[in-house]
């Protein structure tokens, strides 16, 4: 089981973490919501749960909680500029649909 970041994505969240001046990682979760059923939930961490699995890519700690680690297995989270658009983007191997929006998949 592995989650990873990209060389773009861990830049982009160890900004992030420097510029706030405290944090130990970004946490990656799943929620229910929207038309297919679930939705990514990002946040940063500031303590560890005891549950909690931690990944390290690039130097940053992602962290999982044990719920949500079977829809994330795999997925690589990237940080992509596209003209004004600019955000984090899921690839996550277990998605088998998505809505139209982007906003929510069904694994």
């Amino acid at each position: 089981m592995a989650i990873t970041l990209t060389e773009n994505a861990a830049k982009h969240v160890t900004g992030f973490l420097s510029k706030r001046g405290k944090g130990v990682g970004l946490r990656l979760g799943v929620r229910t919501s929207g038309c297919s059923g679930m939705a990514y939930k990002l946040e940063f961490v500031d303590e560890l749960g005891d549950e909690d699995q931690v990944f390290e890519s690039h130097g940053v700690k992602v962290v999982i909680d044990p719920k949500s680690l079977p829809y994330l297995d795999g997925t690589e989270l990237d940080y992509a500029k596209e003209g004004l658009n600019e955000g984090f983007k899921f690839n996550n191997p277990n998605v088998k649909d998505q809505c139209g929006c982007g906003e929510s998949f069904k694994v």
